[in-house]
């Protein structure tokens, strides 16, 4: 097969050996792979793939089955699927563990599919399964034009939250149509004083944040009380100072996650999560798939520039 393989932080087209079904796994002969800011990460050489995963990058795909490997049940080859990856998506096929498989959503193309599951896993993970957003809230989301925020702020609206997102102006106007109910321009507004003002002073109960240290300070001042920072990405540096005592007196939460390295059993009960909770919200049409352009896999250097811009507004896909 054909795989994007890393070489001096360049993304190179090559002849590789066909992926074989392992205990648990199934082979993905893939349609549609998604471009995610974390691939772009291991490309420069500060995401290394976790033990036993794939060294191509590709954190998402969607495809149809064709091999099973021992021990796996419920799959058949021919099977439609998309799949949360640990790597190997940039490639014409790839082995997946069954637990990371989730259906092709009624009224969806197997390209629509594959903008999918990083995003359905992690925002759900995160906004979900641990900051706890309930109806009525406010959730914040930085960000708003990626394909985690586009996913985001669909997600939180159809949960009955109150979205602000922050993005540049030129993409406020989609964001709204997606859900949005305010959004500020992070270039020339303070999202802290946008957002209290919004909401009468309160702030923001959850907070979906990309950037880390460079909004840690301003993410705490945000909260309203009981509210809850869920940190998912480190564009703004890793290092920052945290006003213990403002956090203690909001009586708020920071929580930093990855999915990419979780242990196999617990990408698993995500998966499962989003497939209760998710899915039949895609399949009823409250959250959509947001596909800003598609590209060959030999283009994934192309693609990749495109994401280091922040020009775009939702997912990359590239397909093989």
């Amino acid at each position: 097969m054909h795989a994007i393989v890393i070489e001096d932080k360049r993304l190179v087209l090559r002849e590789v050996p066909d992926p074989v079904a392992g205990e648990g796994e199934v082979v993905v002969d893939v349609t549609a792979a998604g471009v995610n800011r974390a691939d772009v990460s291991q490309r420069q050489g500060f995401y290394p793939p976790p033990p036993g995963a794939s060294d191509y990058p590709g954190l998402e795909c969607a495809g149809v089955i064709s091999s099973v490997g021992p021990g796996v049940t419920g799959r058949h080859v021919g099977e439609r699927v998309a799949a949360l990856l640990a790597g190997g998506g940039y490639a014409e096929k790839v082995a997946v563990p069954a637990g990371q498989l989730l259906p092709v959503p009624t009224g969806l193309s197997l390209q629509e599919s594959a903008a999918l599951p990083e995003v359905s896993c992690t925002v759900w993970s995160n906004v979900v399964d641990v900051a706890r957003l309930r109806k009525g809230e406010t959730l914040l989301v930085h960000g708003g034009g990626s394909g985690i925020g586009t996913f985001a702020i669909q997600l939180g609206k159809a949960l009955g939250a109150t979205v602000v997102a922050t993005a540049r102006a030129a993409k406020h106007d989609k964001l709204r149509e997606l859900g949005a109910d305010h959004v500020v321009d992070y270039t020339t507004d303070d999202f802290v004083a946008a957002t209290k003002d919004f909401t009468g002073g309160r702030g923001a109960d959850v907070v979906l944040d990309i950037v880390g240290a460079k909004y840690l300070a301003r993410n705490v001042d945000v909260l309203a009380p009981d509210g809850r920072i869920a940190v998912i990405g480190m564009q703004g540096g890793r290092k920052g100072e945290l006003d213990l005592g403002q956090l203690m007196a909001k009586r708020g939460r920071i929580s930093a996650t990855g999915l990419r390295a979780r242990p196999l059993d617990d990408k698993a009960r995500v998966v499962a999560g989003v497939r209760r909770e998710v899915w039949p919200l895609v399949e009823a049409g409250a959250v959509k798939p947001i596909i800003h352009t598609t590209l060959p896999l030999a283009a994934a250097g192309e693609a990749h520039e495109l994401m280091e811009s922040s020009d775009h507004l939702g997912k990359i896909l590239l397909l093989p």
